[in-house]
């Protein structure tokens, strides 16, 4: 049974659960891990590729690293909403609202980069060994690219959105465990 506390006029109010934050640290693991495991993925299997081209190709290498560059972008977009969540966790008045709101937007954030590098490693892959022979594919895989990586980008708007908004509607709902 939680304990309650008299406060904000005649209104009863539930103290916040230091086990809040476990969800909000919970979401700041998330965001960075899953975005990591997409940007690894698409810069090794873009590499697979990129290296098999550079045999047959070895002027088309430097072109090629395009797929690695976008690959690598989402592991930032998984460190920039890891940080931001980090710095909105204040334990002693962190509600379950924002502890949960907060584990959604790491989720948001890092599985939308997962399936971006997934997307960016396969395309990246066939995309160079393609362009080495028909450098005519090099736009089309270009644009492939940019739509991968949409994904990722959309998945930290919402994240974005998710958490800044649990600040707002979370505040107010628990009193601080401290005494």
């Amino acid at each position: 049974m939680a304990s309650l506390d008299y406060s904000a006029g005649s209104m009863l109010i539930e103290m916040c659960q230091p086990s809040s934050a476990f969800f909000g640290f919970m979401g700041v693991s998330s965001a960075i891990m899953f975005a990591n495991l997409g940007a690894a993925y698409g810069t090794a299997k873009s590499g697979v590729g990129i290296s098999s081209m550079g045999v047959m190709r070895p002027d088309m290498v430097m072109r090629s690293l395009i797929p690695v560059v976008m690959a690598g972008v989402l592991g930032i977009y998984g460190l920039i909403t890891a940080v931001i969540l980090n710095g909105k966790i204040h334990a002693p008045t962190y509600s379950a609202f924002q502890g949960y709101a907060h584990l959604a937007a790491g989720l948001t954030v890092g599985l939308s980069s997962l399936a971006a590098g997934l997307a960016i490693g396969i395309v990246g892959d066939a995309g160079v060994r393609a362009n080495a022979q028909q450098p005519k594919l090099f736009v089309g895989m270009i644009l492939i690219l940019i739509f991968a990586e949409a994904l990722g980008l959309y998945g930290l708007i919402v994240g974005l959105v998710v958490a800044s908004s649990a600040d707002a509607k979370g505040r107010g709902l628990c009193s601080s465990w401290e005494v």
